[in-house]
């Protein structure tokens, strides 16, 4: 996907670049860190792993959260309704409308997702998101932006990765209009979108990954079937199959059974890279407009409270404020 492209997208020339992003002398590092916080997220927590890393489950729970951020009460258009999540999740592909029922009866079940009629229409079917989620993605937005932090430290990275609750709240209301580029950039990346259409899919490639960092060269690592399955709550056979699935597509070579030495050939490292580098590409463009928008708002309301301080020091109209005279 081109710059260009991007930039008649979103009206604005990106502040980073797509191309100087995945060519940066930092990035094996920033991937690195990208791996050991995306793994530490997710990896002792099988449960969520299952719930979150599906591609339909994650993009319901990540839409709603858009949407419940941008919710402004008196605008009908941009409430977080069933029925908005679902014509949205159609548009882009990701979903039917009876798949979409069954993600978000899940996400309520196990308490991601809250659904309750709207007070300005019975009949209308609003979506909220609670705490326990939140809190997730908070951690989540700590976990993409790191590598960012990695390769452009000039950039105020701060408030995200210290997880300031406001802040959150602003990417997450800047996202909204960051959706058509996030879908395209998906596209960019089928390699990696491979494994996200299956559970734990790219838990697997990033345990494999990190491994194979861990080993020195990157080249070759040991992710046994067992191991990495308990790991991440699926079963052995299920690590078996994504990985067969990798060698078909040329992005790894099994040397040896039960996942005891993967080789990893050059198209996984290179779509990998693409897919990150296309991740802090995204990530950096809502960065920067969430603090426009922050420093926006800022400024409008330094004016108002100027305004104030000046009608407060105005003096008082003509006929008032003075004593009547007593005869």
């Amino acid at each position: 996907m081109e710059d260009a492209e991007v930039e008649r997208l979103i009206g604005r020339r990106p502040r980073l670049s797509y191309a100087d992003i995945v060519r940066h002398p930092r990035l094996r590092e920033a991937v690195r860190v990208y791996l050991d916080r995306f793994l530490a997220l997710y990896g002792g927590d099988p449960f969520l792993v299952r719930l979150l890393i599906e591609m339909g489950r994650y993009s319901v729970a990540h839409l709603v959260m858009l949407l419940e951020a941008g919710h402004e009460p008196a605008k009908r258009e941009t409430w977080p309704t069933l029925g908005r999540v679902k014509e949205t999740m159609a548009t882009y592909g990701l979903g039917s409308e009876r798949h979409v029922d069954d993600l978000i009866r899940r996400l309520c079940e196990v308490g991601f997702l809250e659904m309750y009629p709207s007070e300005h229409d019975r009949r209308t079917k609003m979506l909220k998101c609670t705490e326990m989620l939140w809190a997730h993605d908070r951690d989540w937005l700590t976990a993409h932006i790191a590598p960012l932090a990695v390769c452009y430290p000039q950039h105020d990275y701060g408030p995200a990765l210290h997880g300031d609750r406001q802040f959150h709240m602003d990417f997450r209301r800047a996202n909204v209009l960051f959706i058509p580029v996030g879908a395209k950039l998906i596209q960019f990346v089928p390699d990696m979108t491979l494994f996200l259409q299956h559970a734990g899919g790219y838990m697997v490639i990033a345990a494999l990954l990190q491994a194979a960092l861990a080993s020195g060269d990157g080249l070759e690592a040991a992710v046994p079937y067992a191991d990495v399955g308990e790991r991440f709550g699926v079963s052995r056979t299920h690590v078996r199959r994504l990985l067969a699935r990798a060698e078909e597509n040329g992005l790894v070579r099994l040397q040896a059974r039960g996942g005891h030495r993967v080789e990893i050939l050059p198209r996984l490292w290179a779509s990998h890279d693409r897919g990150i580098s296309c991740g802090m590409f995204f990530n950096d463009m809502i960065y920067a407009a969430t603090l426009e928008s922050a420093a926006a708002r800022s400024s409008a309301q330094a004016e108002r409270s100027a305004q104030a301080d000046s009608r407060a020091g105005d003096p008082p109209p003509a006929g008032r404020g003075r004593l009547r005279r007593v005869k």
